[in-house]
């Protein structure tokens, strides 16, 4: 039964974080709260149990900002985020970015680098730039508008619709 979780649960990670598909946990209005009220809320797959650990742990210093919250509602979403936390070296970074990450860089290699700065965009970070669908959890490439007529590498835009 232990074998049969376990794979259930290895099969549902790896589907949530799979190419094109969502990346969809079960909701908890504390996280979508408090981590969305300054950005969009980020999936918990997007960083390792470390990084999210890190992160929680240093809400005083949030990429230059204070983001500290009450004790409990602490200690609630960093085991929400901690539950459904990326697994592997591709979803860990030193500077608890998640365009940090290998995975992310990798799922971004196409995206010229003259995408980042765009004003539409700002940077990396600003994902519901360019997923217009992410605040739903649906982060697929179906889903992707390139802002301002802003390309991959080609230069083209990525709407072949």
């Amino acid at each position: 039964m232990k074998l049969l979780a376990a794979l259930a649960l290895i099969l549902t990670g790896t589907m949530a974080c799979a190419d094109g598909g969502k990346l969809s946990v079960p909701g908890n209005p504390k996280w979508k709260e408090e981590c969305g009220s300054c950005h969009i809320a980020y999936p918990p797959q997007l960083l390792s149990r470390e990084n999210w650990q890190r992160m929680m742990g240093r809400l005083d210093k949030h990429f230059g900002a204070n983001a500290m919250l009450d004790a409990g509602d602490n200690k609630q979403i960093l085991a929400y985020l901690q539950r459904y936390a990326g697994s592997g070296d591709r979803h860990g970074a030193a500077s608890l970015r998640i365009s940090d990450t290998p995975w992310f860089t990798r799922e971004h290699s196409e995206v010229s680098s003259n995408t980042w700065p765009n004003p539409a965009v700002k940077s990396r970070a600003n994902c519901t730039a360019c997923h217009v669908n992410a605040e739903r959890g649906d982060w697929s490439e179906r889903g992707i508008r390139m802002p301002g007529g802003q390309g991959r590498d080609d230069g083209e835009d990525d709407d072949d619709d």
